[in-house]
């Protein structure tokens, strides 16, 4: 049984930042890649960020340039790190992984999803 937990959201000023963890567990993803996805309400997911097991990262536009992402894989764990936040970034936010070792950016590429953390930005 593969479980991603997500934590780390919350409420934060336009400008604040925030830093969103997911902790892969059942099964190591070691070897493939980690993805984040988020829904505003209304909205359909879209792609934010993924991350290879080579460390290799891709950003959607928007975010590109205030959004980091990394993996520790030894802690079968992922982040994001999100900075000078927009009240247009508020979301529930997804953590989701493949064993595949390429870096999908639609939701269809990714096997495994955790329940969601909200991101609130106020302005």
């Amino acid at each position: 049984q593969v479980q991603l937990v997500e934590s780390g959201g919350g409420l934060v000023q336009a400008g604040g930042s925030l830093r969103l963890s997911c902790a892969a567990s059942g099964r190591t993803f070691s070897r493939g890649t980690m993805g984040w996805f988020r829904q505003a309400p209304g909205k359909e997911r879209e792609f934010v960020a993924s991350i290879t097991w080579g460390g290799s990262a891709y950003f959607t536009d928007s975010v590109k340039g205030r959004f980091t992402i990394s993996r520790d894989n030894a802690k079968n764990t992922a982040y994001l790190q999100m900075n000078s936040l927009k009240p247009e970034d508020t979301a529930v936010y997804y953590c989701a992984a493949t064993h595949l070792p390429i870096a999908p950016s639609t939701a269809g590429g990714y096997r495994y999803w955790g329940q969601g953390t909200q991101v609130t930005v106020s302005s």
